[in-house]
C-alpha cells in the first residue's frame, strides 16, 4: 500500500522544518524520523534518501514560485505594477513555504554544485531575468530613476524580500499582502517625510 498524499506532505513539512533549523548537512534521517514520530527505517518507505526529501521540498517551492512569477509577467502590467506583483508573490511564497525559503537561502549555493541540484542554478537565472527585465523596463519607460544600478537594485530587493523568511511566521499578525504593501511603500516611497 502506498503512503497517502496527506502523510507524504506531512513528512515533507516536518523534514523542511528540521532542515531549516539545523541545516542540510547536520540533519540526519534519524533526526527527521524522530521529529515525525517514527522509526528512521520507516522513513525510507516514503523517500529513498535525505537528498530526495530535500529535492522534493525545494522543487515544490521553486515550481510554485516560477508559476507565480510567470503569471505576473504574462499579465503584461506596467513595470511598477509588475515589480509590486513580484514582491507580493514572493511574500505569499514565504507564507506558503517559509521553511523551504529558509533552506534555499542558506543552502542553494552549496547544493547547486551537486548533480541532483544543478537545476537550482537554472531556476535562479530564470528568477533573476524576471526581476532585471522589470527594472530595466521601468528605467527605459521613465517609471524608475535612470541613475539606478539595475543589478545592485535587484540584489537589494531580492535579499531584503527573502530575508523575511527568517522572521516571518505564517498565521502571525500580518498577512503576506500587508507585509508586501509596507515593504513596497518603504522601497518605492522611502521612510522620510518629503521636505
Amino acid at each position: 500500500m502506498r503512503p497517502s498524499p496527506e502523510r507524504h506532505g506531512q513528512l515533507l513539512a516536518t523534514a523542511a522544518e528540521v532542515f531549516a533549523a539545523e541545516g542540510y548537512d547536520a540533519t540526519t534521517v534519524r533526526r527527521i524520523a524522530d521529529a515525525a514520530g517514527m522509526l528512521a527505517g520507516s522513513l525510507y518507505y516514503h523517500f529513498d534518501s535525505k537528498e530526495a526529501m530535500l529535492d522534493e521540498i525545494l522543487s515544490g517551492f521553486l515550481d510554485e514560485l516560477r508559476e507565480g512569477y510567470d503569471a505576473v509577467l504574462a499579465a503584461a502590467l506596467g513595470p511598477r505594477e509588475t515589480l509590486e506583483a513580484l514582491v507580493t508573490e514572493s511574500f505569499r511564497e514565504i507564507d506558503r513555504h517559509r521553511a523551504a525559503v529558509a533552506i534555499y537561502q542558506k543552502e542553494s549555493r552549496q547544493l547547486a554544485a551537486q548533480p541532483r541540484f544543478r537545476h537550482l542554478a537554472d531556476t535562479q537565472v530564470h528568477f533573476e531575468q524576471a526581476w532585471l527585465g522589470t527594472l530595466e523596463r521601468g528605467v527605459a519607460d521613465g517609471v524608475f530613476r535612470d541613475d539606478l544600478d539595475i543589478r545592485l537594485t535587484y540584489r537589494f530587493v531580492r535579499d531584503t524580500v527573502w530575508v523575511a523568511a527568517s522572521w516571518y511566521r505564517p498565521g502571525g499578525l500580518h498577512r503576506p499582502e500587508e507585509i508586501a504593501r509596507q515593504y513596497l511603500s518603504v522601497v518605492l516611497e522611502g521612510i522620510a517625510v518629503p521636505r
